[in-house]
């Protein structure tokens, strides 16, 4: 049984923009230009979820259930708010277009001396908010990234 991991050292970052609809692995590798999003406090989920396709017969009067169509879902990133941080400048840059982006998700979960696992995908930004709060309150920068491909894995080595 393997150790637990949290999510502390796993990283973010916003690629170039993208008109590739085959999202390879080998694609994403040949990515240079990866710009790390800076002080983020929460990333939220991604991965791919089937829709329920139902039809009723009316035989017996019972719910038929397919799966239908795959979403890898929208993923929501907290950030303390860094007005010169380059990352959270293209996302908010990358926010006003509507261009889908690459991003890589750098995962804390290997063992001892190795590489951690990647998460690669492409997302629309589909917005940024400043979430300013009370006078007790650090300033945060709220993006939705809506994923709109497959999450392709890249297993730690």
């Amino acid at each position: 049984m393997g150790d637990i991991k949290t999510a502390s050292g796993s990283k973010l970052y916003i690629g170039p923009a993208t008109t590739s609809l085959t999202d390879t692995l080998a694609e994403f590798r040949s990515i240079t230009a990866w710009v790390e999003i800076g002080l983020i406090e929460n990333m939220g989920e991604i991965g791919d979820e089937a829709s329920a396709v139902t039809g009723a017969a009316i035989g017996d009067s019972r719910i038929r259930k397919a799966k239908g169509a795959r979403d890898a879902g929208t993923m929501a990133v907290v950030c303390f708010h860094d007005p010169e941080d380059l990352g959270q400048i293209a996302a908010i840059a990358a926010s006003e277009t509507s261009d889908n982006y690459a991003f890589k998700l750098t995962l804390n979960d290997a063992p001892t001396g190795q590489i951690g696992s990647i998460e690669y995908f492409r997302a629309l930004v589909m917005g940024e908010r400043l979430n300013v709060g009370t006078n007790d309150n650090i300033m945060r920068r709220n993006f939705n990234l809506a994923v709109n491909s497959a999450v392709i894995t890249d297993p730690s080595t």
